[in-house]
């Protein structure tokens, strides 16, 4: 039985929730609705331990959050590169910048060239942009 099937039955503690849990909301994202999410629930959840999921999620074209899960792909890339990868490994978001060449589609190949882009030139970093949903609203390539 996937994940659609079964339903969302909400969050243990939506502060810190598990992948499994991140995947069944996504995949119905009405059930708790972002606005009634923690402030800052997008931040919170980008970090290593969803990272995975959220690209996963980021990566499926039918699934129903598949833009918040790019925006939070678009934060963690921020931040990581921002720190010089203090906040999160550099060779994870190399990997995940791969895979979405590979085997992304317009989307992902668009957030993996501003990823790679913002790697090489940091002052391109707009904070509107990265982490309050700029590029997925208006997506373009940075360069």
């Amino acid at each position: 039985m996937s994940v659609q099937e079964t339903g969302f039955r909400g969050f243990g503690n939506p502060v810190d929730p598990t992948p499994a849990e991140l995947r069944a909301w996504a995949y119905q994202p009405d059930s708790v609705p972002l606005h009634a999410m923690p402030p800052d629930w997008d931040l919170l959840v980008s970090g290593d331990h969803l990272i995975g999921t959220l690209f996963e999620l980021a990566m499926d074209p039918a699934c129903p959050a598949r833009r918040f899960a790019l925006h939070c792909l678009y934060i963690y890339a921020a931040d990581g590169i921002r720190t010089n990868f203090e906040a999160h490994p550099k060779r994870r978001l190399r990997k995940l910048v791969e895979q979405a060449e590979e085997h992304g589609d317009e989307m992902m190949a668009i957030w993996a060239h501003n990823t790679r882009t913002l790697l090489a030139r940091k002052e391109l970093f707009d904070y509107h942009d990265w982490c309050e949903g700029g590029l997925v609203r208006n997506p373009r390539r940075l360069g």
